[in-house]
């Protein structure tokens, strides 16, 4: 069932789009939508307020934030550590992702379809 379902995760629709005028909420709301697990973006080493935007969170931390990058896309086949990269590139931003309970931090070597399975 595991090659089979990476290969389901190649062509899943379910694809995560990051829009850097939304709010830190909305886009972890729409990532659990999409994969089932927790999306945390931090500000240093502490949890961003969920209320904020990528602009506002740029205003709070000493790393810069990029709120004029272009949306990123994110898909199920990505492995995790990848995805969690591309936040850092396009926005500047550091995010992890975490089980669907929000408790426990998803191994980055995984895909991203994996560890929404549970497969790890």
């Amino acid at each position: 069932m595991g090659l089979l379902n990476n290969i389901l995760d190649r062509f899943n629709k379910a694809e995560f789009t990051v829009a850097p005028n939304k709010k830190l909420k909305s886009i972890s709301q729409e990532f659990k939508s999409n994969f089932d697990l927790t999306l945390v973006f931090y500000k240093g080493s502490a949890i961003a307020d969920a209320t904020m935007t990528l602009a506002a969170l740029d205003k709070r931390t000493t790393k810069k934030a990029n709120t004029k990058a272009e949306g990123l896309k994110i898909k199920g086949s990505m492995k995790v550590g990848d995805a969690e990269k591309l936040f850092d590139k396009h926005f500047g931003v550091t995010v992890q992702i975490k089980d669907k309970t929000g408790k426990k931090l998803v191994p980055n070597g995984i895909t991203i379809g994996q560890a929404s399975r549970e497969e790890y």
